[in-house]
């Protein structure tokens, strides 16, 4: 019998179920799971007990806000009903006998709000929970239980093996539906995202709400998580969402560079499942929908904040504060246990960045949101790798993804090319470039020679505007308008193309002329003013 069968036996045999009941659930032979029991040190019923067991220990627990003798005021922990659906004993007379009021008394006051809760799809913890809130009731879960039986009837849920971790060893993560939140921008409801990350160990679960996801919400996600927490642990599983694995593999997956990257900033390592294995990440699994469940089940908010208010107090005052159905311990006092286990925050935050390829061009650049960056020589027409911040461009190596140039973000239209990258002689393309100038015109290989000698490597682009102007407006007019040009010193490309916009037929007059000087003179101030900015 392989390991997953074997488990599965031991934790049948925990809820105590008889050898015939697992025989009939698992089709393992009654002999061979009385062997693998014993082996565990799961007790067997002696014949002639069948039925007559000892209860389990979640049916023997229920929850109040209330003494017996009808005084007010919290019991301890332990008097917490868990939340795994074990159904309490039905006969009334042993509620009577023990002090609490019976089903129909404690609960009939309340059978409008009841029956409306229930048609909103919320299940009897969630209404027990928003009778003690709203209207102060102090009568044990199990009454609102039962009451609510009688609505509908329940379904038992299929046993599955545990895993246990160590404390501060693991954590889940999972996305799921959340509420429905009115949208600001559009006035309208949509539904939101629930992200939720649940420790192996405690079952402690932190519960965010978001309106949408990319890998960059999903990675500030695991940051705001690990902030509350006050730390991380050594792995995160996940499943194969596209925000967090790229190529689902169980030997080998491909992480978002990203969310890699930001796992790695604070010592995490991803353990992706297997494809349509869900199981492995059961306890945030459960975790997503006890919310869903429970507090968030038929609700509505105006706003994310009001959303995450709501769901933050539950936190506090109902999930943490509960028995949990699998530990029979309190998830709080838990969570102080694991918490000292768990790895310390780094100092520094993770800093994101975006990323993509790009060509290298004639100029030996790379363009990043309309500005210039230069290559090292050698790479003019081949892909580069570039990640970019709000401080640094960074380009690396496609096949190695060694760092081969790190810039300064320049602004809209700037170049930032290093010393050591500037070439001494003219490049090939370049030379091309201004012999194309020259057979265009006299006068228009005269204006890009001039410009090319003034801007180097950074004019490749101006020259290539002026011959792209040769073919809109025509040769004869684009070497007057550089002739005007040479004949004013302005060896600019802007000044050539509001020449030809302006008249393109025909020379400017003088009075045509200053309104240009007077624009491209602001134009340079502009330019040098940023550029002194950027040095600085």
């Amino acid at each position: 019998m392989n390991e997953e069968k074997k488990q599965q036996v031991i934790a049948l045999g925990r809820l105590g179920w008889s050898l015939r009941r697992i025989q009939s659930a698992t089709g393992v032979r009654r002999e061979t799971v009385g062997e693998y029991l014993k082996e565990a040190g799961i007790a067997i019923r002696a014949p002639g007990g069948w039925g007559r067991g000892q209860p389990k220990p979640a049916i023997q627990k229920s929850t109040d806000l209330a003494t017996t003798d009808g005084a007010s005021g919290p019991k301890p922990a332990i008097e917490v009903s868990t939340d795994s659906g074990a159904t309490a004993a039905s006969d009334p007379a042993e509620e009577v006998s023990t002090g609490v009021c019976s089903s129909a008394s404690s609960c009939e006051a309340h059978r409008e709000f009841i029956e409306t809760s229930l048609a909103k799809g919320r299940n009897a913890m969630a209404i027990w929970q928003d009778l003690v809130d709203q209207y102060g009731f102090a009568h044990r879960y199990a009454s609102v239980r039962r009451f609510v039986a009688r609505f509908r009837t329940s379904t038992a849920t299929e046993a599955c093996a545990i895993i246990t971790t160590q404390s501060g060893e693991e954590s889940q993560v999972d996305y799921g539906s959340g509420p429905m939140v009115r949208n600001p921008a559009t006035e309208k409801y949509r539904r939101t995202r629930l992200f939720v990350l649940t420790l192996g160990y405690s079952r402690k679960s932190v519960r965010l709400l978001t309106f949408s996801s990319s890998a960059s919400i999903w990675a500030q996600l695991h940051e705001r998580a690990f902030a509350r927490l006050g730390g991380s642990t050594r792995t995160i599983v996940l499943d194969n969402l596209r925000e967090g694995v790229i190529a689902p593999d169980i030997y080998d997956p491909t992480l978002n560079r990203v969310y890699a990257d930001m796992l790695a900033h604070y010592s995490v390592t991803a353990l992706p499942c297997r494809i349509r294995h869900p199981d492995r990440k059961g306890k945030v699994e459960s975790a997503v929908g006890h919310a869903q469940k429970t507090p968030l089940k038929g609700l509505r908010f105006e706003s994310l904040e009001e959303a995450q208010a709501y769901l933050d107090r539950w936190e506090e005052r109902w999930a943490d504060t509960r028995i949990h159905g699998t530990t029979k311990r309190q998830v709080a006092a838990m969570f102080a246990e694991e918490r000292p286990c768990l790895q310390a925050l780094p100092l520094e935050p993770f800093r994101y960045y975006s990323y993509g390829q790009r060509t290298v061009h004639l100029d030996g650049c790379v363009e990043v949101e309309a500005a210039y960056y230069g290559a090292p020589p050698g790479w003019i027409g081949r892909r580069v790798r570039v990640q970019w911040d709000a401080l640094y461009v960074r380009l690396l190596d496609p096949r190695t993804g060694q760092l081969l140039r790190e810039h300064l973000r320049a602004p809209r239209g700037a170049h930032r090319i290093q010393d050591q990258d500037r070439s001494r002689k003219t490049p090939s393309s370049v030379s091309h470039l201004l012999a194309r100038a020259d057979r265009a015109g006299a006068h228009v290989g005269q204006l890009c020679r001039a410009m090319h000698g003034s801007k180097g490597q950074a004019a490749v682009r101006r020259i290539q505007g002026v011959l792209a102007l040769a073919r809109k407006y025509g040769v004869a007019a684009v070497d007057g308008a550089c002739a005007a040009a040479i004949e004013l010193g302005i060896y600019e490309y802007p000044f050539v193309r509001r020449y030809l916009e302006r008249v393109p037929a025909a020379p400017l007059s003088l009075r045509q002329v200053d309104p240009l000087i007077r624009q491209l003179t602001l134009y340079r101030e502009v330019i040098e003013r940023k550029t002194q900015e950027n040095n600085i």
